[in-house]
This record gives C-alpha cells, sequence and structure tokens, in this order.
C-alpha cells in the first residue's frame, strides 16, 4: 500500500469530491495567476539568455506537471528568479544542450530525493545562507539589465560580474534616451499600480501599455521582436539533449544547484502557502512532482522550474482551492501562446527590464537582510560570505562555502555546550552541578570517580573525554560516567568511550556507564560495548551506579 506522503495532492483532493463552485473558484484563479505569470515567464528567460518561448514553455509544461503531480493543494510551479544566474553560466560554458541535460539531471536528483525522504531536511539549510544567495542572485538579475534598460549598445555583455560592469561604463556614449524613458514609464506604472490598485496585474499591464507607445510612435528601441525574430508558436515536440560524457561530468555541479534551488524555493514556497491556507503540504511528494516537472520542461525545451512563492500566494488570494487552478494556469498560458505570440514581438526589452528590477528587488529581501546585520557576527559573516561569493565567483561554490562553514560554526557551538566535570555523590540535581561545592566528592566511596557529561558527544568534542581521563593521575578502582545529558553520540564518540574502557581495562577499573539514553545505547552496543563484557556496566540511574561501585571489590563504602 502506497503511503499518502507519496500520493499527489490533486488525487487525494479529487477522491474527496470536486464541486462546481470549487471548479469556478479554481479557473478564475488560475486565470488571474497567468496574467501575472505571463511577463514574468518570458523575462525571466531573457534574463537567463534565451528567448522569451522557452519561459512561457517552462510554465506551461512544469507549471501543469507541479500542479498534477505536487504534494501541495496550491502550488504554482515555473520559471523563477533563482535560476537567472545558474541558466546563464550553464548556457555560456555548456551550450543550451548542456542546459537541458544538467534540468534533467536535477529531476533526477529531486525524485531521488523526495522517495528518500529529504524533504524535511531543506528546512535545515542555514537563514544566512538562503539570505546571502537571494540577495546575491538578486543583484546579478539587476545587474544583468542595465544594458537593455539605457539601451546600450554592447553585442553580449561578459558573464563576470565585475567585466560586465566594465563593458557598462564603457558603453555609456551608446545610451539610448528612449529607452531609458519607456523603462522609467514601466517602472512607474508597476510601482502606481502595487501603491493604488495592488489587485490589478501590474506587470501586463506595464509592458502592455509600453508596447503601444513604442508601436504607434514607432519608435526605435529594441524589442522582443527585433532581438527574437523567430519566436515559437505553441510547444516544441520533446526530444533528448545530445550525449556527452565529458558534458555530462561538467554539468553535474550544476545540476546538483538546479536541483538544490528548485528543492529550497517549492518547499519554502509550499510553507508559505500552508500557512495562508491552514493545510499542510507532502514535503516529499512535491520533491517528486518537482523533478517529474523539471525533467518535462527540458525534454520539451524549457528551462528548470519551481515552486514559485509569489504566483502561488496569488493563486490563494485570487481564490484558488485545488491544483486545478495551476493546471488551469498552464492551459492559459498555452492558449496565448498557440494564438497571441506575435503580440510580444511589440513589448520593449527596457519595460521587461524594469519587470526584472522590481523582481530582484522582491529577492532581495532587503529586510530580511538587515534584520541579520543585527544578529551574531558569525551569521553576519555567514551571509556576506555567500553574498560575495555569488556575485563574484558562482553560486555553486558560494551554496557549498556558506552551507559548510554554517556547519563548522555550529559544530564549534556545540562543542562549547558540553560539559565534561567531576561529581561529587551528593549532587544528584544536575543543573546544580556548576554549584557544586568541593567537599561533596567526599561522600564518594574510595577507589570511585564520577565524571558527569552534559551534551552531545560527537568528533568535535570526543577527544575532550580522553584529556579529562588523563587529568585524573592515578586511575580509580571504578569510573561512572553519568550519561543521562548525553542525547547523541556518534561513531567518534563511540570509538573515544572504546579506548576509554580500553585505558580503564588496563588498569584494573571497572566502567559503569549511568542512565545511557535510546540512540547512544544503541550506537555502543552496535560498536561492541555491552553490559558485563571488558569490565564495563551500564547502570539505569545515578544511586544504582554507587551502589553497583560499593559492590566492587576493592571499593570501600
Amino acid at each position: 500500500m502506497i503511503s499518502n506522503a507519496f500520493i499527489p495532492k490533486l488525487f487525494s483532493l479529487l477522491r474527496e469530491g470536486y464541486s462546481f463552485k470549487t471548479f469556478k473558484s479554481d479557473a478564475l484563479a488560475g486565470l488571474t495567476v497567468a496574467i501575472v505569470a505571463l511577463p514574468l515567464a518570458m523575462a525571466l528567460a531573457i534574463a537567463s539568455g534565451v528567448s522569451p518561448d522557452k519561459g512561457l514553455t517552462t510554465a506551461v509544461i512544469a507549471g501543469f506537471m507541479i500542479s498534477f503531480l505536487g504534494g501541495s493543494r496550491v502550488q504554482i510551479g515555473g520559471p523563477t528568479g533563482a535560476f537567472v544566474v545558474v541558466i546563464y553560466t550553464v548556457i555560456a560554458h555548456h551550450g543550451y544542450d548542456g542546459l537541458i541535460m544538467a534540468t534533467l539531471l536535477a529531476g533526477l536528483f529531486m525524485i531521488i530525493a523526495g522517495y528518500t525522504k529529504l524533504g524535511q531536511l531543506i528546512k535545515f539549510i542555514p537563514y544566512p545562507v538562503i539570505v546571502g544567495f537571494t540577495a546575491g542572485i538578486a543583484v546579478i538579475i539587476a545587474s544583468s539589465q542595465v544594458k537593455d534598460f539605457f539601451g546600450l549598445t554592447i553585442a553580449q555583455p561578459p558573464v563576470d560580474f565585475i567585466h560586465k560592469w566594465q563593458s557598462y561604463f564603457e558603453a555609456l556614449n551608446t545610451t539610448c534616451p528612449t529607452a531609458i524613458i519607456i523603462g522609467v514609464l514601466a517602472l512607474a506604472i508597476i510601482l502606481l499600480l502595487r501603491h493604488y490598485a495592488p489587485k490589478w496585474p501590474g506587470y501586463l499591464i506595464a509592458i502592455g501599455i509600453c508596447a503601444v507607445i513604442v508601436a504607434a510612435f514607432h519608435l526605435p528601441i529594441e524589442t522582443i521582436g527585433s532581438r527574437f525574430p523567430n519566436l515559437l508558436s505553441g510547444l516544441q515536440l520533446p526530444r533528448l539533449p545530445i550525449w556527452s560524457f565529458t558534458k555530462f561530468q561538467h554539468i553535474v555541479p550544476s545540476a546538483f544547484t538546479i536541483a538544490f534551488l528548485a528543492s529550497i524555493e517549492s518547499l519554502l514556497s509550499a510553507v508559505v502557502a500552508d500557512g495562508m491556507t491552514g493545510f499542510k503540504h507532502r514535503s516529499n511528494q512535491e520533491l517528486i512532482g518537482n523533478g517529474v516537472a523539471n525533467i518535462a520542461s527540458a525534454l520539451f525545451g524549457g528551462l528548470p522550474a519551481t515552486g514559485a512563492i509569489a504566483r502561488t500566494a496569488t493563486n490563494i488570494k485570487s481564490g484558488g482551492k485545488t491544483p486545478i487552478a495551476g493546471i488551469f494556469h498552464a492551459i492559459f498560458i498555452l492558449l496565448f501562446m498557440l494564438f497571441a505570440m506575435k503580440i510580444i514581438a511589440f513589448v520593449p526589452m527596457a519595460a521587461l527590464a524594469a519587470i526584472l528590477f522590481i523582481v530582484a528587488w522582491g529577492m532581495s529581501e532587503i529586510h530580511h537582510f538587515i534584520h541579520i546585520l543585527r544578529l551574531s557576527s558569525s551569521d553576519r559573516f555567514v551571509m556576506f560570505l555567500t553574498f560575495g561569493l555569488t556575485v563574484f565567483v558562482n553560486l555553486t561554490v558560494a551554496i557549498g562555502v556558506g552551507v559548510t562553514l554554517t556547519s563548522l560554526l555550529f559544530m564549534r557551538h556545540m562543542s562549547r555546550t558540553v560539559k565534561i566535570h567531576t561529581q561529587g555523590r551528593s549532587s544528584i540535581d544536575i543543573y546544580d552541578i556548576k554549584y557544586e561545592e568541593e567537599n561533596q566528592r567526599l561522600d564518594l566511596p574510595p577507589g570511585v570517580e564520577v565524571f558527569q557529561i552534559t551534551g552531545p558527544v560527537f568528533f568535535g568534542v570526543a577527544g575532550d573525554l580522553l584529556e579529562a581521563l588523563k587529568l585524573m593521575g592515578q586511575m580509580p578502582r571504578v569510573l561512572i560516567l553519568r550519561m543521562r545529558l548525553v542525547p547523541y553520540l556518534d561513531t567518534s564518540g563511540e570509538i573515544v568511550i572504546k579506548n576509554i574502557v580500553k585505558q580503564c581495562r588496563d588498569s584494573n577499573t571497572t566502567v559503569i556507564l549511568s542512565a545511557v539514553q535510546k540512540q547512544p545505547a544503541k550506537v555502543l552496543l552496535k560498536g561492541g560495548t555491552k553490559d558485563g563484557k571488558d569490565g564495563v556496566l551500564f547502570s539505569p540511574d545515578y544511586s544504582s551506579a554507587i551502589n553497583t561501585a560499593e559492590k566492587i571489590k576493592g571499593v570501600k563504602s
């Protein structure tokens, strides 16, 4: 029997029944989201270095599959700003076939992650890392639109951030005032509508007005039609990329990055949706649905895709109740591709650049960036490092370094919480151990030593146990290790315990492990440390350990 965790949300909801009222609500919400997604899909595709029809294809194919197979009621999928940097870089180095290959592989990684129940692990990605690379992506997206917004004459801006800006400054004398006016007009329309009519589709209205002005007055600025004269109407037939093992080896890191970004953004979006609707998504099925969606998008020549937070929120606010709304969103965009592609030829590039400036500002989440500046120095350092690596190196390195550094800082912090100290017989309340008086140790039977261990024992602190043992000098007849407050023991900790047991056995010292919790006990038993073997005894509590120690030959009570 298949667990509910691996059943698409759509299938479960359809079993419960689907009314005509819900159908109408989903259809209206799907139309509203399609109107919002239409200009975004085109703008994000162009920012990624491909034609706008690639973005629309992604919205149709991936948007449909994410709703059809995903684990959320209201998730809307499609291209997002998070992928712009990766897509642009992959295409620049490996061509569009390299991107297709990377997207296919990323989809496979996500499916594997879903079926191995890794969906819950995404929540452990450090927040400073997420804010750092998201803000870095926002800066790169905004930087990529400077050329179109100012109408600069540059054949192909460099991929590298610094060289890109050098090319902009060198081309300042080619600035087009008309492009700037159109770009500023689009910005003004979007911002005014957001303030005075937030429910109106500001992006679509802005590019519509700008397109009419450009067409009516025959303004000499670059449009989608002039840059992409051979736009595809409708969907292309699915095809596999040209295979190359060498290219495959090179795109594996990018595939991991795409899978990582898609997983994070999709699950974050699903969590936001849960908060807005009061329902709960299925995280592992959401990963599986997104994985299949990316494979399907790649086969149809689309881009990487994931759940989009802004479009999902629009769906909810527009009355979307089930994944059918997301399916309608994909259908409406497909109808546009089939019957209205010629219209977008008049859309000015400067207006799309204005849209992406707004998208970049939204992605930057400046309030979260400022908030982290008020927190610990380690959080600030991780955020700035991830941000800098994203902008000046690449996203793959930024994420890897950010997560690794945060993990190391966390382990250092955890190691500082671990306490290993001697204890007297009358110190029963472990919270008072810090204030224990030295004369309490006189209550212990002669020949008995007690160590209290507080906190997880892992490779970062395991060596401290041996150091504490060395500081004792003469070995006691019985060594009691109180482990009631040791919630976790890793392999390094288990090996150190075994080394302590060995040293104690060589000195004819019996080791009593007191109140060992379930996880450490399991690790010790698997490692061969058993009750009554090699001079080791297990005791359920501290009092029993003392009583056992008093019965051992050589200990005087």
